[in-house]
């Protein structure tokens, strides 16, 4: 049988949209600390993720509907709210299952799950009709440039993870690294206390 090279699936070369990042103990940047970052898209030249455990003390999805002149036609769960990263913390992203596409501006994450940044996608979670049945909506992005995140990887900055849909869109923010973690066999107390011995 001839083998294939994997080099562009791994990953530490390959792509890894759709995929989580698991923060690593010691992780330099402080903005990251017990981070779980999707990763939404990435291509040779740039990777762009929203972190799933960071969110906005505050700022509820009906609060920003609101300030963003948004109408809505149902009662909005008071969802907080989350900060996607550190990059242009004043954009939005929502994102959601499938059952919601917009055709000229969803792009796809992994199989049910994509990102939409126009305001019809708000327009949709305020309606009764075409609202998906998950979503989660963030202010701002993580960024990594050309083989940036490669190296972190590569460094041991992240661990990586097939995310579900209670780690995309669940609520339990302050376990989402534990629970991360835990979906490849890691037990988060033992791995802090194997950092801290370093």
């Amino acid at each position: 049988m001839e083998e294939v090279d994997r080099s562009e699936s791994s990953d530490c070369a390959g792509y890894l949209t759709g995929r989580a990042l698991i923060a690593m103990p010691g992780i330099e940047d402080p903005r990251f600390e017990r981070a779980v970052v999707l990763i939404c898209a990435h291509t040779r030249d740039l990777a762009m993720g929203l972190t799933l455990n960071r969110p906005l003390d505050g700022l509820t999805v009906p609060n920003l509907m609101e300030k963003l002149g948004v109408e809505s036609h149902i009662t909005l769960p008071e969802d907080l709210v989350l900060l996607g990263g550190p990059v242009e913390t004043e954009r939005g992203f929502v994102l959601h299952t499938d059952d919601y596409v917009s055709a000229s501006a969803s792009t796809k994450v992994m199989d049910g799950v994509a990102l939409t940044a126009t305001r019809e996608v708000l327009e949709a979670i305020a309606s009764h009709n075409e609202r998906p049945r998950r979503s989660l909506m963030a202010l701002g992005y993580s960024g990594w440039g050309p083989g940036q995140l490669e190296r972190e990887i590569r460094d041991n900055v992240w661990l990586t993870c097939d995310p579900d849909e209670a780690l995309l869109f669940g609520h339990d923010y302050e376990h989402k690294w534990s629970a991360a973690l835990a979906k490849i066999g890691v037990s988060a107390e033992r791995l802090s206390s194997q950092a801290g011995r370093a």
